[in-house]
């Protein structure tokens, strides 16, 4: 089918977001560690497990040889393990690729061997829904656990508890095994039995302390809290409140269309992050009242995705280029194993990217195209500069925290019509 040429006209514009980084990151962590109660819980000799994840968080390589350098000055031996239950094609090799080729995070470069296993030991049922408690073999076979992980909305479901240390504690120490018995009841099984399963497993594994790492509208690390395990549940909740009044947004309540550079397991769990689109796509979820996207076009698969496309699902086209990036067994294992099938089916796949925006604007046709309103992100976790149509951009409706930084050009695209 042949299109029109996707003429649109697009200005680089800057969000304001919110800003507040730490300046002495291992300081911080020093202190958190502290706050947390690790000097009167950890003895010269002791085996301690430091939990890493699969996400694309700030200065966490640092993060994790500070508390590594700290737990070595009081004598004890430390030890990353892997926390990110299925992720990594769920194999104990993929996991440890992740981490070191992702997140600079190995032995060299964090001071401390990285036992990775998708072995589980089972430590019994919870008391209310009898759900398996399980817990990695490694980090059950130490004399201490500390548990290092952003908190943050989450992607699939909204409670008092969404990621950070009790879902790191429930999903990423239960590893596969963990996630496949809580993915079963969908989005409410995650919202409802993961602190259930965290609370059990705090109080029967040796889980010492947890580090609560918040970050800000500029994905920077703005605050490391150290949390003794008894206080965790106590305390999550009121750090995720402040984590969602810092995190970045779009500045726009309503699209016709927007374009993503790229998607990635590191950028979000879901690939692209459902609190900035605006899309759950999970049966039996309500969708977000805002914003309020009619297409959505998806460019690009990251590096650091190592072929994860979750993500697909969430947009209306996506382009050839990334559909064979993809590597759909992994991608088909992450998919299955949380249940949100949705996420992972192949919308249109266009050529390129000049067919792919066709494609949209032929579909937003019953609405003259000057009038369009049309954004244009790297990604959902960096939305400080954007492009937007001149619709968005009139001081009438343009946001307070928006300023346009150049004159609205045409797009460009290559002989093999990708974009410019």
């Amino acid at each position: 089918m042949e299109y029109p040429e996707p003429k649109l006209e697009l200005a680089p514009v800057r969000q304001r977001l919110t800003s507040a980084p730490i300046g002495d990151i291992p300081g911080a962590v020093r202190a958190g560690l502290t706050a947390g109660g690790l000097e009167s819980v950890v003895r010269r000799g002791q085996r301690i497990a430091v939990t890493a994840g699969s996400r694309g968080i700030a200065n966490i390589d640092l993060i994790l040889r500070s508390t590594v350098e700290r737990l070595r000055e009081l004598g004890a031996e430390p030890f990353i393990v892997p926390a990110m239950g299925s992720h990594g094609g769920a194999t104990a090799e993929g996991q440890r690729e992740l981490l070191a080729g992702t997140f600079g995070i190995d032995e060299e470069r964090v001071g401390a061997p990285v036992l990775s296993s998708m072995e589980v030991v089972e430590l019994g049922r919870t008391d209310g829904h009898g759900i398996p408690i399980y817990l990695d073999r490694n980090a059950a076979a130490a004399d201490g656990i500390i548990v290092v992980n952003r908190v943050k909305a989450h992607t699939d479901f909204s409670g008092p508890y969404e990621s950070g240390l009790f879902k790191m504690i429930t999903i990423g120490l239960g590893k596969r095994a963990q996630a496949e018995s809580i993915h079963a009841y969908g989005a409410a099984g995650l919202r409802d039995l993961m602190p259930e399963v965290a609370r059990c497993k705090i109080a029967r594994a040796p889980i010492l302390l947890g580090l609560a790492l918040i970050e800000d509208g500029y994905d920077q690390t703005s605050q490391i809290v150290g949390l003794p395990a008894a206080a965790i549940g106590v305390e999550e909740p009121r750090l995720l409140a402040q984590a969602k009044r810092q995190m970045a947004r779009l500045p726009f309540e309503e699209l016709d269309l927007l374009i993503v550079d790229r998607i990635g397991k590191e950028i979000s769990g879901a690939g692209l992050d459902p609190n900035v689109i605006g899309r759950k796509r999970i049966d039996g979820q309500p969708e977000f009242e805002s914003p309020r996207i009619e297409r959505i076009i998806l460019r690009d698969l990251t590096e650091e995705s190592h072929g994860n496309g979750v993500g697909t699902g969430l947009a209306d086209i996506i382009t050839r280029r990334l559909y064979d990036r993809v590597d759909w067994g992994v991608t088909n294992t992450n998919s299955i194993v949380s249940g949100f099938t949705l996420r992972s089916m192949v919308p249109v796949v266009a050529a390129n990217d000049r067919e792919a925006i066709a494609i949209a604007l032929f579909l937003l046709r019953r609405q003259a195209r000057e009038r369009l309103r049309v954004a244009r992100i790297r990604d959902t976790l960096h939305l400080e500069h954007l492009q937007a149509s001149p619709t968005l951009l009139c001081p009438s409706v343009r946001p307070e925290s928006v300023s346009v930084e150049g004159q609205a050009v045409p797009l460009r695209f290559t002989e093999a019509g990708d974009l410019v």
